[in-house]
């Protein structure tokens, strides 16, 4: 079993640091080693630092692309944390219609809703789930946008596709949502059109300019900043907040805090959640 070496494993931290924004400190030998060796195998290499030369020496990128991939997945599942859903259910929804319905009376309302770091799609679908629920997903009164973004093409082309296996599904949704917006096929299980309609993805890096038009309602970006070193944890929130409507919503994980990265947003508490908004002017 190829191990990594100390010098390997500073070479690759700051590869990864360049191309993804994720920080490896020391003690994360393991993640290299068992998220790539499958890539050393696929390409018959003997050493991470054949990989690291492999990959800088490859003009078509194909295989920082299959590094990124293996580093960047992260686990999630549908309706994780459940009180970020129930945030969004009760509270951010209704006020958010509520402000923005109010003079519009037979135009559509707006509703734009981007998950930041969207993986496979669990956590954006289940916001489309949600809004089922709500009544509003095929309501003419309601122009809804949700967006999810991911730097992994592999995240990214099974988000867009929505086939899940029987474990994926099996955590955090109710046998009530599995049967009204999945279909099974065969030992798999596929969103139904009406939820896969609504959503559409993008690759997108959050320490690169962003190539995203308009700006949102509410942004998800849970649990992708403890990934990040402090300067970059700092950019990126400035590039959500260059996003985000000055009356937005921003969620976060529920472990997460901002205060040491950004002082441009205030908490907000709602039974046992938080949630940001943008500091009074």
């Amino acid at each position: 079993m190829v191990k990594i070496t100390p010098v390997e494993f500073s070479l690759f931290a700051k590869y990864i640091l360049s191309i993804s924004g994720i920080s490896l400190d020391p003690g994360k030998e393991y993640l290299i080693e068992t998220r790539l060796r499958p890539i050393l195998k696929k390409h018959s290499l003997n050493s991470f630092k054949e990989l690291y030369d492999s990959a800088l020496s490859d003009p078509g990128k194909k295989l920082e692309k299959e590094i990124i991939d293996a580093i960047s997945t992260n686990e999630t599942y549908f309706f994780r944390d459940k009180n970020p859903f129930e945030l969004l259910k009760f509270k951010v929804l209704p006020d958010l219609i509520d402000k923005r319905s109010a003079g519009k009376i037979g135009r559509p309302v707006n509703i734009r809703i981007w998950s930041a770091a969207s993986s496979t799609g669990q956590e954006i679908y289940s916001v489309a789930m949600i809004m089922h629920e709500l009544g509003i997903a095929n309501s003419k009164q309601y122009n809804i946008r949700l967006l999810g973004t991911d730097i992994s093409n592999a995240a990214i082309a099974k988000a867009s596709y929505g086939l899940y296996n029987k474990f994926e599904i099996a955590r955090g949704l109710t046998p009530e949502r599995l049967r009204k917006f999945f279909t099974k096929k065969g030992d798999n299980w596929k969103i139904r059109d009406e939820i896969r309609s609504m959503v559409s993805f993008q690759k997108v890096n959050l320490l690169k300019p962003l190539n995203i038009t308009g700006k949102f309602d509410i942004v998800f970006c849970r649990n992708v900043a403890i990934y990040f070193n402090p300067p970059d944890r700092a950019k990126l929130y400035h590039t959500i907040g260059n996003s985000l409507e000055k009356d937005g919503y921003l969620l976060i994980g529920s472990t997460e805090s901002l205060n040491n990265d950004t002082q441009m947003f205030k908490p907000q508490r709602y039974l046992n959640s938080t949630f940001y908004q943008f500091k009074d002017d």
